[in-house]
């Protein structure tokens, strides 16, 4: 087997939807000190935004063509089919990559993706140099899993395949569980009690050799995240998850996911008409990008249960194509309804 130092180190990323993880992404190609990165963004949908926004981030660390977005499901439940010829492919270009970065789906198990870096034509090559899980510490501290727990809880609810007491909760900690670093996103809007009990909770199931770091607005140090030297992959029995240690197959539920072109006069219209659409049944993350009246460049939009940003692209939006908002959903999620709601 190839010297681990002579592999190339690569970074898993997870944590729920919302919780911040294309933020702290963004930040490490932007302050990426001349390192070359190539990203794996699994995305849901057929429009890649969370790839697009940060190959628009202006850096020479990452463009569009190290950028790998894979949009058939869950990446943890696609691993043969998606992740193991996507990081194949990326080998086999023969660049010189100092780090890998992959982004999971916020309803990813780490788990299984660890273990697919045992694939021989991988594991020869590349080495896992840490899971990072980022947890929304304002919602933990409000007693919550995520920004808006309930649509979390309905869209794992409708799988009655899953008998679980609290499937959102156990999938908290398996994302714990599999962790060498656990970053609590937006802890500048949580006091210090608060924090607190945060860091009581996540030490409930995090591993001993985990680090646990706070982090605001994302900007967490490229030199803490990359280099973390876990060779995950090697001690992948020490990181199970509840499905493994109850001998259960991995599953999840029936979601959707649409594209839609939207224009508004302004800013505010805009924000109205997500927010709108963000409360219908079933509408679970709105992102994206929008064109505004009388603007040359998109409106960039973020939205998860009550939690909605947005701001003007800093790109002149050439390299995005046409402007357009992503929405997730459950399967049964009224598309027309909502469409009408956003004015696409």
């Amino acid at each position: 087997m190839t010297n681990p130092s002579e592999r190339i180190p690569a970074t898993i990323i997870t944590g729920f939807l919302g919780a911040g993880k294309t933020t702290i992404i963004r930040h490490i190609l932007e302050n990426a000190n001349g390192r070359k990165i190539a990203l794996i963004v699994n995305e849901f949908g057929d429009t890649g935004f969370d790839g697009g926004l940060l190959s628009d981030c202006g850096s020479p660390a990452c463009g569009e063509e190290d950028i790998v977005e894979l949009s058939n499901g869950c990446i943890c439940c696609t691993v043969a089919d998606d992740f193991l010829p996507a990081m194949e492919g990326l080998l086999a270009r023969g660049q010189a990559l100092d780090h890998i970065v992959i982004e999971t789906s916020g309803l990813a198990l780490p788990q299984p993706l660890v273990k697919a870096f045992a694939w021989p034509a991988v594991r020869d090559r590349v080495t896992v140099d840490g899971v990072v899980t980022v947890v929304d510490a304002e919602a933990v501290a409000a007693g919550r899993m995520a920004s808006d727990e309930a649509k979390l809880v309905a869209q794992r609810e409708a799988d009655q395949s899953l008998d679980h007491d609290d499937p959102i909760e156990e999938l908290f900690e398996d994302q714990l569980r599999c962790a060498d670093l656990i970053i609590l996103s937006k802890s500048d809007l949580v006091d210090e009690a608060g924090m607190l009990r945060v860091e009581k909770r996540v030490g409930e199931d995090k591993r001993v050799a985990a680090s646990l770091i706070r982090a605001t607005h994302g900007i967490v140090p490229p030199e803490v995240l990359l280099g973390v030297g876990a060779g995950a992959e090697d001690d992948s029995e020490t990181r199970l998850s509840h499905h493994e240690m109850e001998g259960e197959e991995h599953e999840h539920d029936d979601f959707d996911s649409f594209s839609i072109a939207v224009t508004a006069s302004d800013k505010a219209e805009a924000e109205a008409r997500i927010t709108k659409a963000l409360a219908m049944p079933g509408v679970l993350r709105i992102k994206g990008r929008l064109a505004i009246d009388g603007k040359k460049v998109p409106l960039v939009v973020q939205a998860v249960g009550q939690r909605l940003e947005s701001w003007f692209d800093r790109g002149n939006g050439e390299s995005s194509g046409e402007p357009k908002l992503v929405v997730i959903g459950l399967s049964d999620v009224d598309r027309a309804a909502v469409t009408e709601a956003l004015g696409g």
